[in-house]
């Protein structure tokens, strides 16, 4: 914890990076846990080519997704968001950077996730 300016105490940004090899290609995360939620990234190039937000909502059971930056048919930033808001009833930031070459790939790498945020789940 840490004091704020206005004498508010906030929560530091905490980093936690982990990588694994999927489907013969190297994969990179990258978690910034924030007050209230944290971002993801995930890619195997430093570069960022989307980002998508998850939030929950009292009047719905699943929580609301939109894409802020990238294509727009590809769902798989905002789908990753929701279903990791879901989980964690936190707000989700996810930066999505691999190629859709392979669709057991996006699989195998939320399953990652999955494990990671069971093994350590205070750095989400």
């Amino acid at each position: 914890m840490e004091t704020a300016l206005n004498g508010d105490s906030v929560e530091s940004i905490t980093v936690h990076d982990f990588s694994e090899k999927v489907l013969e290609q190297l994969v990179h995360f990258h978690v910034m846990k924030l007050s209230g939620g944290f971002f993801l990234w995930i890619g195997s190039e430093p570069v960022l080519s989307s980002l998508a937000l998850a939030v929950s909502s009292k009047h719905d059971a699943m929580p609301l997704s939109t894409l802020v930056l990238g294509d727009p048919s590809d769902t798989t930033p905002s789908s990753l968001a929701q279903r990791l808001t879901k989980k964690t009833k936190k707000q989700v930031f996810v930066s999505y950077n691999l190629p859709l070459t392979n669709s057991n790939l996006a699989l195998l790498v939320e399953d990652r996730i999955k494990k990671e945020m069971e093994l350590h789940p205070d750095k989400f």
